[in-house]
Order: C-alpha cells, then sequence, then structure tokens
C-alpha cells in the first residue's frame, strides 16, 4: 500500500455536513451528567499514538502493510478469500474518527457517541454496520477499587474499528489470540466482536473475587463493630452498582447477537461461541446482583447493631446514673440526719443570758435527748423510703 494511500487518514479532513449538526462533547448529555467526565478526560493523543494497530487480514492471516502514521483503507471489491481490516484506536481526535466515519461510512450518531464517549454498554445497528459499546472493569488490589473502562466497536462485512477511551482492556492481547488462531480469525468481523466480547467477560472475574473478599472483609468488621464500616459500606455498593451497570446490558448485547444469527449467517462454531460468553455474562450479572443484596443485608444488620450498641450504651448510663442518684440520696438522709443535731447545737451555744433552759439543771440531757430523738425520726423516715 502506497504511502499517498496511508496519508489519508491524517487529520485533513474538510467538515461535512454531519460535523455541522454534531453537539460538541461538553454539551453533550451523556458526558454532562456523569460526575467522571472531567476528572477522566484527557487531551487527544498524537496520531502515532492514536493508532495502536492496524492490518488487513485474508482468511485469517495477517498481510504485510508499510510502516507510518496512517492507516490502511477499506479492503476494496474482487480480494481474494476472506478479507477484512482490523483497526485499533485509543483515543483518537475527532477528525481521525471523521476520516474513519467516511472511508467506513458510518452512521453519524454512532461517531457521535464515539466521539463523546461515557456511554452505556449497547448494540445498535446502522444498516450493514454494527456499533457495540462495551465497559469494561479491573479490580486494583493495592487500593482495593473497580476502575472501568470503554470500547466502542464498529463492525462491518470487511471491517473492525475499536476505539478505546482508557488503558484497559488490553485489545493487543485479543489480536495475539485471534492471529494465533487464523481458522477462527477468517470468520470475519463477528470473530472480533465475540473475541473482544470474551476478554471482558473472562475480565470480569477478578473483580468478582475481588468484590467477594471485600464483602467478606466487610461482614468481619461489622461483627467486629468497626465505625468505619458504614462508610466502605457505601463505597463498595456505589462500585457494585456501577459494575452492574457495565455488566448487566451484555446480555442484551449478547441477546441481540444471537437473534441476528440467521439473518447474518452466522457460523455454527461462532454461534456456540458466543452462546458461552452468554452463559458466562448470566454468572456475572447474577453474582453482581447477588452482592448488591448483600451489602444492602450488611448496611440493615450494621444498622442494627449500631442501634444495639447504642441502646447498650444508653443502658449503662441510666444505670449509672441511677447508681449515682441512689449515691445521691444516701449522702443527703445522712446529711440532713447530722444536720438537725447541729441545729440544736447551734441554738443553745450563743451565750445570751436571756434564754430559756440556759441554768436549767436538766438543760443539757434535754438538748442532747434533742438531738438524738430528731435524728432518729429523720433515720427512720428515709429508711422507709429506701433511701438509706
Amino acid at each position: 500500500m502506497s504511502q499517498r494511500r496511508m496519508r489519508s487518514w491524517l487529520p485533513s479532513l474538510r467538515p461535512t455536513v454531519a460535523t455541522a449538526k454534531r453537539r460538541s462533547k461538553a454539551d453533550a448529555p451523556e458526558y454532562s451528567m456523569d460526575p467522571r467526565a472531567e476528572d477522566e478526560e484527557q487531551p487527544p493523543q498524537p496520531v502515532e499514538k492514536s493508532v495502536i494497530d492496524a492490518a488487513v487480514y485474508v482468511d485469517g492471516h495477517r498481510q504485510p502493510t508499510q510502516p507510518g502514521p496512517g492507516l490502511p483503507r477499506r479492503p476494496g471489491p474482487g480480494r481474494p478469500g476472506s478479507t477484512m481490516a482490523w483497526i485499533g484506536l485509543y483515543q483518537p481526535s475527532e477528525t481521525q474518527l471523521l476520516a474513519a466515519a467516511d472511508e467506513f461510512g458510518l452512521h453519524e450518531l454512532a461517531v457521535e457517541d464515539a466521539i463523546v464517549a461515557h456511554q452505556r454498554p449497547k448494540l445498535e445497528r446502522y444498516g450493514d454496520t454494527l456499533f457495540v459499546v462495551l465497559r469494561a472493569a479491573r479490580y486494583l488490589d493495592d487500593v482495593e477499587e473497580v476502575r472501568f473502562g470503554e470500547i466502542h466497536l464498529f463492525t462491518g462485512q470487511d471491517f473492525v474499528l475499536t476505539v478505546r477511551h482508557s488503558q484497559a482492556p488490553d485489545l493487543a492481547i485479543v489480536r495475539r489470540r485471534l492471529e494465533g488462531d487464523p481458522e477462527l480469525l477468517s470468520m470475519g468481523p463477528e470473530a472480533v466482536v465475540y473475541a473482544i466480547l470474551d476478554a471482558v467477560v473472562d475480565g470480569y472475574a477478578p473483580v468478582i473475587a475481588g468484590l467477594q473478599n471485600d464483602i467478606d472483609e466487610i461482614e468481619t468488621q461489622v461483627f467486629n463493630g468497626d465505625p468505619k464500616v458504614s462508610r466502605r459500606i457505601y463505597e463498595l455498593s456505589r462500585e457494585v452498582i456501577e459494575f452492574q451497570r457495565a455488566a448487566r446490558p451484555l446480555l442484551d448485547i449478547l441477546d441481540g447477537l444471537v437473534a441476528g444469527f440467521d439473518k447474518y449467517g452466522t457460523s455454527e462454531e461462532l454461534q456456540r461461541y458466543l452462546r458461552d460468553v452468554a452463559d458466562h455474562a448470566t454468572i456475572v450479572a447474577e453474582r453482581v446482583d447477588g452482592f448488591r443484596q448483600m451489602l444492602g443485608s450488611i448496611l440493615t444488620v450494621n444498622a442494627t447493631l449500631v442501634s444495639q450498641a447504642q441502646n447498650e450504651e444508653m443502658k449503662h448510663l441510666t444505670e449509672a446514673s441511677y447508681a449515682q442518684s441512689e449515691e445521691v440520696k444516701k449522702i443527703s438522709s445522712w446529711a440532713a440526719i447530722l444536720f438537725a443535731p447541729t441545729v440544736v447545737g447551734g441554738v443553745y451555744g450563743m451565750n445570751f443570758d436571756a434564754m430559756p433552759e440556759l441554768h436549767w439543771k436538766l438543760g443539757y440531757p434535754m438538748a442532747v435527748a434533742l438531738m438524738v430523738g430528731v435524728s432518729v425520726v429523720l433515720y427512720t423516715l428515709f429508711k422507709r423510703r429506701g433511701w438509706l
């Protein structure tokens, strides 16, 4: 292929009607409503870094191409055998995607979705072109967190165009796997769709294991009374919900592919492979649904345990307050008993000459008897009331 033809993919395309009608990325609702949009936005990659790999395959075998920053054109008519072009892009510029749209006849709405990104997983058909959006996931052990990636696939009768908006998953592994199995790759673009779907679903397995481990740790924290567990439950619930949004639509995507088996003449072998992916995707969806229910139950149990702990704390505080009140009663009772003799002694200790019984011989015994009598009466009353 000549260098002149390869350079046709460089950003030199003139504006088209579709370009004028298309909304900007910042105005697109699927982008502006996504809270991750501002954090994940990255500058466009240069051409030589956006084109990860591009090749033409004939009967499942890769054909030699001249090196350069451009991309191979769509295979022309009359090529021998099963011929297919497969181009892999990573965070391409808008101009590159528009060039691809013109070369492969892509629908402007699908191209707009690929430019904006932040799409939900879906499958759409525009004539002979199939547009698929997938959300890959990977589990980061060091931070115990799930990270999501996005892949857009455009497939026609003789081409596959993959657009990645995140570093993961690495589609180079998928390409090497298919190049190592020419018989499978010779089945055409649908084989590439199957291999990417299979890689995405297989990538969910470590995420399932990581989330299961996190849930087990959370259960231990809940029954150990860790006060920080509520926050972790909430954060993990958000990850599970986002994972559910990525995995659950895969079932509809695979159902759509299965429904088109007869219409598009999918080979029986490829049908078996896609049904196997559907089985794995169903298991993933069921596990994720189970995780969400488990986290809801764990949150309820944690709230119950926190409430029980608060009730126990209130019980202990009430018991301590009651015990303190009983001690205050005892102290108050003895203070009153001791206060009565003090009053009597204080009155007869004032040393006035005109006081009654001051020079009476029985005055002292009477004062002592009065002190003792008042103390006994008060002690009896407090004892009957349970203060002593």
